[in-house]
């Protein structure tokens, strides 16, 4: 975890803190913050550049000013969230920035934190893994009243994501609670659903259920990450090395985490591009997944398991315009599932017998919703089916890759219509990393 310790200065007429970071009990480097803003404007000595966030660019032995603000800035409540206008006004605070020293830049993601000088204070003795936290940030992103003097240490101060979320404690846990998005409100509904997959094809994901709410279907799932260990989303994995013109997305990935050392990568692509592909999710941008490590040792322990799922399965898509078989936009590698399927190197692992009988668990899942009609229930459960038949149309095409199926002739169809317009099948997808 990072900390900082803080001495005022002024300089230039800008209203300057000293802090020094730190990645759990060790210092990592100096650094002045504007407390105006919240911008990291000086990084003043460096102290264990080992420990430096991953994917920091280094010049001459030193980290760049603008990368490391680029990454406390995106430790901040992204400015898409719904309803962060309202929850700010509430909250007394102008920017989600302000709001990171509130906590000490805490995070239930990873295990860097800062620390001011005029409060001695230990890791032990805030962090939020062992320590009890508010939940007045959390409900007022909910829109609910927290009061005139609002508590503002929260790990949602540092939460990801354009959903409504917060973080309670339930015993010994900490439960991530997310909702979702007008007019059906399904995105909790397909987090259960993508749960329910990647158990029937033995997919390590992270377990979601759903509770209601004011008749609102939430999603619930507990943290994955502990006081030991940290989330390095893929964007950050990404950046550690300068990706070549000629390097696919997919390539670069592959092998920035070969260098790092990240074991079993490819085989976790593999599963993840599988579920992607059956839910029709078209938002795997590079921080909902990536890897896990040691916040001591720095040893990688592997991929993530699968997690944020709920933009996907035609959430936002009028009933009578989900169509399961045409061609869908698709995230991070390529820009529609049916190129994106294709990076699959091994299908030996898919059994599609396992997934028999998904429609009718989908309808479960969907039935106790107010928002979700009979109609819709239906066409989401028989679009499910189909899209388990084309992923079997895939497996069959690569056994016999003579019979082209009609996924592989529609991403034929699209690098043909590429090369006419003079441009390379790769060059579409070169997406910029975003935040989910």
């Amino acid at each position: 975890m990072i900390y900082l310790t803080h001495s005022k200065t002024r300089s230039w007429g800008v209203d300057n803190t000293k802090y020094t970071l730190m990645h759990k009990s060790i210092p990592v480097a100096e650094l002045d913050i504007d407390e105006e803003t919240g911008a990291i404007l000086k990084i003043a000595e460096v102290h264990c550049p080992r420990h430096l966030p991953v994917g920091i660019e280094m010049t001459g032995g030193r980290p760049s000013r603008k990368w490391l603000h680029d990454w406390w800035s995106g430790r901040s409540i992204p400015a898409s969230r719904s309803g962060l206008r309202d929850a700010l006004e509430a909250l007394k605070v102008s920017s989600p920035l302000l709001l990171l020293t509130k906590c000490f830049g805490l995070s239930l993601s990873d295990q860097y934190w800062v620390r001011s000088g005029a409060k001695l204070v230990e890791w032990e003795d805030v962090n939020f893994f062992d320590n009890p936290f508010s939940e007045d940030v959390g409900n007022a992103l909910f829109g609910r009243n927290t009061g005139n003097k609002p508590n503002l240490m929260s790990p949602d101060n540092t939460s990801d994501g354009w959903l409504k979320k917060k973080w309670v404690i339930s015993g010994a846990k900490r439960i991530l609670v997310k909702s979702g998005s007008p007019a059906f409100y399904q995105e909790p509904l397909n987090e259960a659903l993508a749960s329910a997959i990647a158990r029937r094809l033995g997919i390590p994901h992270i377990p979601y259920s759903v509770i209601y709410e004011d008749g609102k279907p939430l999603s619930v799932c507990e943290d994955f990450i502990t006081p030991d260990t940290e989330l390095i989303s893929a964007y950050y994995i990404t950046r550690t090395a300068k990706q070549r013109g000629s390097v696919s997305n997919y390539e670069h990935y592959i092998a920035c985490c070969e260098r790092l050392g990240i074991p079993g990568i490819a085989h976790s692509i593999n599963q993840m591009l599988v579920l992607d592909f059956l839910l029709c999710n078209q938002d795997r941008h590079y921080n909902n997944f990536g890897a896990v490590r040691n916040a001591e040792s720095l040893e990688w322990l592997g991929a993530t398991p699968i997690f944020d799922c709920g933009t996907s399965a035609w959430h936002n898509v009028l009933t009578n315009m989900i169509k399961p078989r045409e061609d869908a936009q698709s995230k991070p590698f390529r820009s529609k599932h049916s190129d994106q399927i294709q990076l699959v190197t091994d299908f030996s692992w898919v059994d599609t017998g396992a997934l028999k009988g998904v429609g009718e668990e989908f309808a479960d899942i969907l039935r106790p919703s107010e928002y979700i009609d009979g109609a819709r229930r239906s066409a989401l459960c028989k679009a499910v089916e189909v899209r388990v038949k084309m992923l079997e149309s895939v497996i069959e095409e690569r056994q016999r890759p003579h019979k082209p199926s009609l996924l592989g002739k529609l991403a034929a169809k699209q690098q043909q219509a590429d090369m006419n317009k003079g441009q390379h099948p790769q060059s579409r997808t070169k997406n910029t990393p975003e935040k989910g």
